[in-house]
């Protein structure tokens, strides 16, 4: 499996690991809706289990992807501060649309 991260989100999300409360635990892409041909996405911190695949990047931060889930191979996991902060979580193997 794949995933990708830009660099402000690596930014993010290793200050999100650098909490005490994180300690142990990795970030996770999981999928919150499909929609036919894609799907919305959404990120958490969380412990691998089973049927985990530890997904390493080149921005060194392992994600957990559920191997079981199709539309999580080939992530990308964005970070953009305008126009308003927040993570943009995509998969252009997988199909989309714009809101």
């Amino acid at each position: 499996m794949n995933c990708k991260i830009n660099r402000n989100a690596a930014k993010v999300l290793k200050q999100m690991l650098e909490v005490e409360e994180a300690e142990g635990k990795m970030v996770r892409v999981y999928v919150t809706l499909e929609h036919g041909d894609h799907a919305h996405y959404d990120i958490k911190l969380d412990t691998p289990t089973e049927h985990d695949e530890i997904v390493k990047t080149d921005k060194d931060i392992d994600v957990l992807l559920d191997k079981r889930e199709p539309f999580l191979d080939g992530v990308w996991i964005k970070y953009f501060y305008v126009p308003q902060a927040g993570f943009e979580i995509t998969n252009s193997s997988k199909g989309h649309h714009h809101h």
